[in-house]
């Protein structure tokens, strides 16, 4: 019998958050080692439980539940999201919201509908890489354009512009940004969104972050500057603020001129209706989060809350390390922090968390597995308690002192 090989629509497409040093850590697992996962931003397994008010919303509806719903989501889900986005300023009713099994499906079924072979998509380095691969799986080009570090990691404006071509067909805004943590001002939104609008580009907007913020940081929909003259799809849900990344509750929602999108959104629709519909108990969470008052979410993010406490907690043990600096994160869940190549000589940045891996028991993601070009950034999940943060870092210090240059 002749070898089974994977797709050859494959072989281009990485998703090292889950990749091969995950299976490393795996088998030590096996073995009997405990492994500290630094990799997933995953809040349950960190004892951050969901809100009462949003597993009730689901309790009540299970027998409503039991069978298809829409292939665009149940209608008080799809209500309860427009009418979240009505609420901030934007023109939207449920027939422009589509519920997806979590963004990562909503993601893949809009890139599906939208990219031709050949097609170019802007994506900010370093990015989410579910965003390359799924730009990859479509036959479409993934572009990265670069974001600046010593600017709190803003896009760079001016090389998003030099990469545009004649193929070009849209822009990802990852706001607040996986894995930097930038929290884009309200120019910064408005000048990708004029890029768009000069260039005809769609904008593909990733906002699952939008309401985990640090400092007094304020979230700007890209869709407020995106008007009615450009197509802007928003992406967000409840896995991250509200906690229930298991339920899958996710959310594509179309703003701009859909009289000249009803093609793309005719595609996007018989994409939803070939796989059925998302979970439809876990819809039903969706009105209940949306319906609730933002005391739910700033429990842990506000002064006192353990979030806020972990952030600080991470940035500061990170940057006492010597030769590592990390941007203090004013949003997500993550710090990006930097090796200073003079200090580390680090070849291969995937070879160096294996090697962590191995001696500390600590599973962290390598920085070019968010498509960022240089081997000397890794990202760190902050979501442990304070007291497992400082034990772990501590061990990353103590890793670390092994490779200095």
């Amino acid at each position: 019998m002749r070898p089974i090989t994977q797709s050859s629509k494959l072989r281009d497409v990485r998703y090292d958050v889950r990749g091969p040093i995950l299976v490393e850590a795996e088998r030590l697992e096996a073995e009997g080692h405990q492994v500290l996962k630094l990799n997933i931003g995953n809040p349950a397994p960190f004892g951050f439980e969901a809100p009462e008010v949003v597993l009730e919303g689901v309790q009540r509806h299970l027998h409503a539940g039991e069978g298809y719903s829409d292939s665009r989501g149940v209608l008080p889900a799809r209500e309860a999201v427009a009418a979240y986005y009505t609420g901030r300023g934007l023109d939207m009713d449920p027939s422009d919201v589509f519920i997806g099994s979590g963004v990562s499906e909503m993601i893949s079924l809009v890139l599906q509908a939208l990219v031709d072979v050949g097609d170019e998509v802007l994506i900010p380095a370093p990015d989410y890489p579910l965003w390359t691969g799924a730009v990859t799986l479509t036959g479409g080009t993934p572009v990265h354009y670069a974001t600046d570090e010593a600017a709190g990691w803003a896009p760079d404006l001016a090389d998003i512009e030099r990469r545009i071509t004649p193929r070009t067909k849209a822009l990802v805004v990852i706001n607040p940004n996986n894995p930097t943590g930038a929290v884009y001002p309200a120019e910064t939104v408005r000048a990708l969104a004029d890029l768009a609008r000069r260039h005809d580009l769609v904008l593909l907007s990733d906002e699952i972050y939008e309401k985990v913020l640090f400092d007094g940081a304020t979230h700007h929909h890209t869709a407020t500057f995106a008007g009615d003259d450009v197509l802007c799809l928003t992406f967000s849900g409840l896995s991250k603020a509200y906690r229930v990344a298991g339920f899958r509750s996710g959310w594509v929602a179309v703003t701009g001129p859909r009289h000249l999108a009803t093609d793309f959104l005719e595609g996007l629709t018989l994409l939803s209706n070939m796989r059925m519909c998302a979970n439809v108990p876990a819809q039903y969470a969706i009105p209940a989060a949306l319906g609730a008052g933002p005391e739910i979410v700033d429990e842990i993010l506000l002064p006192g809350g353990r979030l806020l406490e972990q952030r600080d907690t991470a940035v500061r043990l990170l940057n006492e390390i010597p030769g590592v600096s990390t941007v203090a994160p004013r949003g997500a869940l993550y710090c990006f922090p930097r090796l200073d190549p003079e200090v580390y000589q680090v070849d291969d940045d995937e070879k160096l968390v294996l090697e962590l891996l191995r001696d500390k028991k600590i599973l962290v993601t390598h920085g070019t597995g968010f498509n960022w070009p240089r081997p000397d950034h890794f990202r760190l999940v902050m979501l442990p308690s304070v007291d497992v943060l400082t034990d772990a870092i501590g061990r990353i210090a103590e890793f670390l002192e092994t490779k200095r240059g």
